[in-house]
């Protein structure tokens, strides 16, 4: 049996720590792979696939 423990639920909505216009993103789906949980986010008609540490549930508000 396998436990998941991903971070993030789907329908969640999050924000990626590296994004400068700090554009707000929904969780689409996950994948997990060897490695780790993958996240695919949605920002309007496109999506990117990242992992839990380039992802936060709060606006970077310093972000110039």
């Amino acid at each position: 049996m396998m436990i998941i423990d991903n971070k993030f639920n789907i329908r969640q909505r999050v924000f990626l720590v590296t994004d400068p216009e700090q554009q707000e993103r929904i969780v689409v789906s996950f994948i997990v792979k060897d490695c780790g949980i993958s996240y695919n986010l949605c920002c309007g008609s496109q999506d990117s696939w990242h992992y839990d540490f380039e992802i936060s549930e709060e606006k970077n508000v310093l972000i110039p």
